[in-house]
């Protein structure tokens, strides 16, 4: 019975994702992996060039960046057929044993709920800009008005009702397999939006073109480690690779390494040109949101908030999907030890209800009063270091033990194992401590 209720609460528990009947093609799951990376750190890219200190140093971290992503995910399906698990928590806690499996655990849930609140402060700066629109003339010319903002463009107002009428209903139900169908929608918005920043900087008059730094200087050598977080927090999908991995109906290998790399290539001709373009647009002077750089009445620019306010909608429930799946699980195990009977089941409607207006409304709280999306991304990033690196390479460590492999083989994948190792702790350490000193 245990066991059948873990199964309800499964990871993705949805047809397009059932780890019981592979019916993913390779498409598919290149578009679903797409829509997992292309989210709210696309807006953050061009702020990302600023503070790494130009554009020459910017594109060799995210290249460097790109193996270790890629090898990320292989690792994760190599690990994924080891260990004959289907979700990223699973094969993490059946090859490093039940500790590391609790730390990847918490650091999970800690991700998840950090990304929602990333998406909520995407969506409430574009429905801020939209509202702009309901503002006197002088308020969208760029000039202060002394009239105050109406009560019903105000950010806490909009986005509660947001939260409240559209997000939580879409994030209550046990299955979500409405996102089969809204992966197309994410990748356009996010190629949309890369177009747009790209058109617009050409149509843009060079003499309001900023001077932007072209090479790597001497003193930002170690401002480049600062977008180490951007681009962990831009191109991770590792968190539901492993379940994507295990729906494909071809699980080969060599076939997943192909699927890996088409989708962070992609991933990152999107990201670079949306970052190229809107750091040579707005230089030094850009948001940490890029669109909130742009006039607010610029038709153009009102299509892109729009569009990818909507696909950051329906991004939203995923990441509290996965959330949840762990906080239930844990419950599930509590009840079982605790003996709580059926009053504790975590699939249930209450529970699911409960778990799903809490983390809906402390996320709200938490993105209310987060200034610059910018602070959240640092939390991120570093989080997301665990993810990429460090949970991969300890992954990876455990298999080749596993496996029947020759010492040269193994020695070669141990010792990127720990080159990943402490290449993820390096990118947690210093985002944390960026973070730490950006709030003091």
């Amino acid at each position: 019975m245990e066991e059948a209720n873990r199964e309800n609460i499964g990871l993705l528990n949805k047809p397009s994702l059932d780890p019981r009947t592979p019916s993913l093609s390779s498409v598919g799951a290149v578009f679903i992996l797409l829509k997992s990376a292309l989210g709210a750190g696309l807006l953050n890219f061009p702020w990302a060039f600023s503070q790494a200190g130009g554009i020459t140093p910017t594109l060799i971290m995210e290249l460097v960046s790109l193996v270790f992503l890629i090898s990320g995910l292989v690792i994760l399906g190599y690990a994924a057929s080891v260990s004959g698990q289907f979700t990223y928590q699973g094969v993490v806690r059946v090859l490093c044993g039940s500790v590391i499996g609790k730390l990847c655990e918490v650091c999970f849930i800690i991700d998840m709920f950090m990304i929602s609140v990333a998406f909520l402060k995407v969506v409430s700066d574009q429905m801020e800009k939209l509202c702009d629109l309901f503002l006197p003339n002088e308020t969208l010319s760029g000039s202060v008005s002394a009239v105050p903002r109406p009560w019903y463009t105000e950010q806490r107002f909009t986005l509660s009702i947001l939260c409240i009428l559209i997000i939580f209903p879409l994030s209550a139900p046990r299955e979500i397999s409405f996102q089969k169908y809204t992966s197309i929608l994410g990748t356009l918005a996010a190629c949309y939006l890369s177009l747009v920043i790209v058109v617009k900087y050409y149509l843009k008059p060079d003499a309001l073109i900023p001077e932007t730094h072209q090479s790597l200087r001497l003193s930002s050598w170690f401002a480049v480690f600062n977008v180490f977080p951007t681009i962990c927090f831009g191109f991770q999908c590792h968190e539901a690779c492993v379940s994507i991995y295990r729906s494909m109906y071809n699980q080969n290998l060599s076939h997943w390494t192909v699927v890996s790399v088409a989708t962070m290539l992609a991933c990152c001709l999107i990201y670079s040109l949306t970052g190229l373009y809107g750091f040579l647009t707005f230089g030094d002077n850009v948001s940490a949101d890029v669109l909130m750089s742009y006039p607010g009445n610029d038709i153009v620019i009102i299509i892109a908030r729009f569009l990818f306010g909507v696909s950051i909608v329906t991004i939203y429930p995923i990441a509290l999907l996965l959330g949840r799946s762990v906080i239930q699980d844990f419950w599930l195990n509590c009840s079982t030890i605790w003996g709580f009977g059926r009053c504790a089941d975590p699939s249930g409607t209450w529970v699911r209800m409960l778990l799903t207006g809490l983390w809906v409304a402390s996320t709200l709280l938490l993105a209310l009063f987060v200034p610059d999306i910018g602070e959240v991304i640092m939390v991120i990033g570093g989080i997301s270091a665990f993810f990429i690196f460090i949970f991969p390479g300890l992954c990876l460590i455990c298999a080749a033990d596993r496996e029947n492999l020759g010492p040269r083989i193994r020695s070669c994948l141990i010792f990127w194992a720990v080159v990943s190792i402490l290449t993820g702790a390096f990118i947690f350490g210093q985002s944390t401590s960026s973070a730490v000193l950006n709030l003091f």
